[in-house]
């Protein structure tokens, strides 16, 4: 579980392990955790996620509107525009990430313009921001090159409003109709 997920600081997270499941220490020096680890725990970290954790429990059916929210977004952007896919609607998906690919257009360049614009997406990964690697979901997935990069992920949470999803959809028409008049 990485915490930022949840609202807790960026580098804290918590690993769950089946009592047979054996690990092998990647850094020695310390025998912390039963020598699964080296080094000292952040301790004001770990309180913040534990913190975090029964935040997000208390606030679990705002789920729910988190999930209206991202079926809002991606049918309002599928009735606006041609090509546009959501990936992984075939399998169970989190209420607060939607994936989509947009055809005719290039991810990385819409990434830039959506950012310019105050809005933050992805195109891969939250563990792989920064790479250029094509994401390895949808790699995974078997989906094609072009598909892949034309595919970007937006996160939601509890605190996403409909102002916010307003806002969304009216940035996103001039933005992809210039992507697209540009590859054509």
């Amino acid at each position: 579980l990485s915490g930022h997920k949840i609202h807790a600081p960026k580098g804290v997270g918590a690993l769950f392990l089946r009592k047979d499941v054996r690990l092998t220490a990647q850094q020695l020096g310390g025998h912390h955790e039963r020598d699964r680890r080296a080094g000292t725990e952040n301790v004001p970290g770990i309180v913040a996620l534990g913190r975090a954790a029964e935040l997000a429990r208390q606030h679990l059916a705002a789920q729910e509107e988190v999930a209206r929210l991202r079926d809002r977004l991606e049918q309002e952007l599928q009735a606006r525009f041609s090509g546009v896919t959501i990936n992984g609607t075939a399998a169970a998906r989190l209420p607060n990430l939607s994936n989509l690919s947009f055809a005719g257009v290039d991810a990385e360049s819409l990434l830039i313009a959506l950012d310019l614009q105050g809005i933050a997406v992805s195109t891969g990964a939250a563990c792989s921001s920064g790479s250029t690697e094509p994401s390895h979901v949808l790699t995974a997935m078997n989906f094609p090159k072009q598909r892949i990069r034309s595919s970007l992920r937006i996160s939601l949470s509890r605190f996403t409003t409909e102002t916010d999803i307003e806002r969304v959809l009216a940035v996103f028409p001039k933005l992809i109709e210039r992507q697209r008049a540009q590859t054509r």
